[in-house]
């Protein structure tokens, strides 16, 4: 791993790079959804201090559609000159490609790792009258039972979606799919028992579970979740394949130079390392999430393989 000292020498030595980096220069960071989500929030809060340590300002720009799709393809289409970065989540970067058979892109080599962002668990949720007190009794009951159980999603091919099928694939379990436009219709209508399941993440359920509203059975993560410390992971109680995180990552067009992508490593991991970046990220539920540009590449292969596994054996098609 290259130390700090190392990658400013590099953007020294390198003329072009020293260029890229003009202060006159304006960057931006393309987020492929609406403004106020998880990811869109993130995105801004570490653009500030990314911007502060390359002496120059990060703007964020909300692309939206298609799932996604047409910010990512902002960005595949930008000057690969460090000026254009992406925030790219599980779903636009290893699910989409799967679901959309006419992208026009492909985003694993289209695009440039740069390094993990955040991620988010998800848990499982029961409405309080499902006769399951915990995961082992749930298992049991929708065994006995197929296809009488229904869960809800924000949609087909969101990660309430995919999450839930994968859980189902591995449990070898039968839960009927209600998709509703966003998670939290969804996650009302598990509270109020007109579906009884959800896999939602665990900071938008976690007021209902709090409330008592709703009943935590187990989280998807590979440890437990220190705002549900009681609750087991899914590894524990015996389905390890099922587990499953959100995760956000920044990303460039394919042709940026490997020095640029390399400094722009380092800065986001000084921010992520940022007590202050790190008390936001988990005000909205995320978890700060560090990697080399290598190593996000290594878990986008992995991460879109697994998923697409899931898509193909659930049959999942967008809405």
């Amino acid at each position: 791993m290259p130390t700090r000292r190392t990658l400013l020498f590099t953007a020294l030595a390198t003329p072009a790079l020293a260029q890229s980096w003009s202060p006159e220069r304006a960057m931006r960071m393309v987020v492929p959804f609406a403004p106020g989500g998880a990811t869109d929030i993130v995105a801004r809060v570490l653009a500030e201090p990314m911007g502060a340590r390359l002496g120059q300002a990060i703007a964020v720009e909300n692309r939206t559609g298609a799932g996604g799709n047409v910010g990512v393809e902002a960005v595949v289409r930008a000057a690969p000159d460090g000026h254009t970065l992406l925030m790219g989540t599980t779903g636009t970067l290893t699910i989409n490609q799967h679901l959309y058979a006419n992208m026009g892109f492909n985003p694993i080599a289209d695009l440039a790792p740069v390094g993990l962002a955040f991620g988010t668990d998800h848990v499982l949720i029961v409405n309080p009258t499902v006769a399951a007190q915990t995961a082992q009794e749930f298992l049991a009951l929708v065994r006995a039972q197929p296809g009488r159980l229904s869960y809800g999603s924000g949609g087909s091919g969101t990660s309430t979606h995919t999450v839930a099928e994968l859980f189902k694939l591995v449990a070898q379990v039968d839960i009927q799919h209600v998709p509703y436009r966003g998670s939290a219709p969804a996650l009302n209508d598990t509270v109020a028992g007109n579906v009884q399941v959800m896999l939602d993440q665990i900071a938008s359920a976690l007021p209902m579970i709090q409330g008592n509203r709703v009943r935590a059975l187990a989280v998807t993560g590979p440890r437990r979740h220190p705002a549900l410390p009681n609750v087991p992971t899914v590894a524990e109680i015996g389905l390890p394949a099922a587990e499953a995180t959100s995760w956000g990552a920044v990303m460039a067009p394919a042709a940026t130079p490997a020095p640029v992508t390399a400094r722009l490593n380092a800065v986001l991991r000084e921010a992520l390392a940022l007590p202050a970046v790190r008390e936001r990220l988990t005000a909205v539920g995320a978890d700060a999430l560090t990697s080399s540009p290598e190593e996000l590449a290594t878990y986008l292969r992995s991460e879109t393989e697994k998923w697409g596994r899931v898509v193909r054996e659930a049959r999942i098609t967008v809405n």
